[in-house]
């Protein structure tokens, strides 16, 4: 009885304790948030090294522009400038090299996966045969020793009946020293 009753107050004790921590936990993280600055607008940049690490944003050599990125369309439009004067990500390289490099790797990583399956597919159907080839062996082979054996049974029964009708010559027989000469 006595441990029963001297547990009791340290389990109120720790309940409360982290009833405490959790309040304070939540006040704190709500103390801790603030609101984001609202970010800075594209036409703010005024050169390519400033404006282009931005996701959002697209400089213009023919303008010497930055503006937003027209996310509508995968390709900004010729009307807001033409893809070899427009730079996206890298000032060093316009958007129409960007776009062939870009086509130019995915069409080789697809080419390389469909080399890969191909050769995958032509390896296990290759495999295939091997495991056939040697079924059919095998069943030739079972064939061949069948037919070996029916032959060898077929000769004991035609031996045996040239035996009884005197047709072949015994060695066991008292008579065949006779018959020969």
């Amino acid at each position: 009885m006595m441990t029963f009753t001297t547990e009791r107050p340290a389990l109120s004790t720790l309940a409360s304790f982290a009833g405490v921590l959790l309040c304070v936990s939540f006040v704190s993280l709500g103390e801790c948030q603030t609101t984001p600055s609202p970010p800075t607008p594209c036409s703010a940049f005024k050169n390519c090294d400033n404006c282009v690490p931005h996701a959002k944003c697209l400089w213009c050599f023919a303008s010497n522009n930055c503006t937003d990125y027209p996310v509508t369309w995968l390709l900004p439009p010729a009307s807001l400038c033409p893809l070899s004067q427009a730079r996206w990500g890298v000032c060093w390289m316009n958007f129409e090299a960007l776009i062939i490099t870009l086509a130019v790797l995915g069409g080789t990583i697809l080419l390389s996966i469909t080399v890969c399956c191909c050769c995958c597919c032509c390896r296990s159907r290759s495999s295939r045969p091997d495991r056939d080839e040697e079924r059919f062996a095998r069943r030739r082979e079972e064939i061949k020793q069948r037919a070996e054996e029916r032959k060898v049974d077929k000769k004991a029964r035609h031996d045996e009946i040239r035996r009884k009708y005197g047709l072949i010559g015994d060695s066991d027989h008292p008579y065949s020293k006779f018959e020969n000469e």
